[in-house]
């Protein structure tokens, strides 16, 4: 059961995502200041090719934007990061250390998600106590270097129905599938490309968070 202090700082429908390489030659810092006066909620840092150096210092002062705009920051697989910069969680993948190790590490009051790409996964997550999983790739996507085969609408199903964890649908969504992914139980979506790749990425924002409130059919 995730705490209702952790569950809060995981309910905004849309979860944004670094990538500088697909950045149009902004700068972390650049986007995530665009993401959050765009008023969004939730900011994973994401960063894989930079030394701990510069990762700690982007951190830094991403940390600090995110704390003004009352957000939620997530840092990706960097433990010692998140730690020094006291961000709110960290995102492990399958090929990180577990949850259940992780949580000795960093306490009881970060969040920890942990990416899954199948029952068996999701499962396991929730057995290492993760406060939410990311599922996907719901659609083929190349934002990772070594990302599995899209695991399609029926993870997301089963998720869903069966997952008593806050969960965050990602992996190839865009704005003309978005929807589709939100019919199928999602109420948070990663994006990454679709927003970091916008010329306008507050224009862009707008436009997704539009969709999201839209009525379902």
């Amino acid at each position: 059961m995730v705490n209702l202090c952790k569950k809060q700082k995981l309910l905004f429908p849309l979860y944004c995502i670094t990538a500088e390489e697909y950045s149009l030659g902004r700068s972390n810092i650049e986007v995530a200041r665009d993401i959050f006066s765009s008023g969004v909620k939730i900011l994973q840092y994401r960063e894989k090719e930079k030394s701990k150096k510069n990762k700690f210092a982007e951190c830094l002062k991403i940390r600090r934007m995110a704390y003004r705009a009352k957000a939620t920051l997530i840092i990706n697989d960097d433990i010692d990061i998140a730690l020094a910069v006291k961000a709110d969680g960290v995102h492990l993948g399958q090929s990180d250390m577990p949850a259940v190790v992780a949580r000795r590490l960093v306490g009881k009051a970060m969040i920890i998600g942990v990416s899954t790409h199948s029952v068996q996964q999701a499962k396991q997550a929730v057995k290492d106590g993760a406060d939410y999983i990311g599922v996907g790739p719901i659609y083929p996507t190349r934002t990772k270097r070594d990302v599995c085969p899209a695991v399609g609408l029926e993870y997301l199903d089963y998720v869903s129905k069966n997952v008593d964890l806050p969960f965050v649908a990602i992996g190839g969504i865009k704005r003309h599938n978005l929807c589709q992914v939100r019919a199928h139980g999602a109420l948070v979506i990663a994006m990454i490309t679709e927003i970091v790749s916008a010329p306008d990425i507050r224009r862009r924002i707008r436009e997704i968070l539009a969709l999201i409130f839209l009525p379902l059919k």
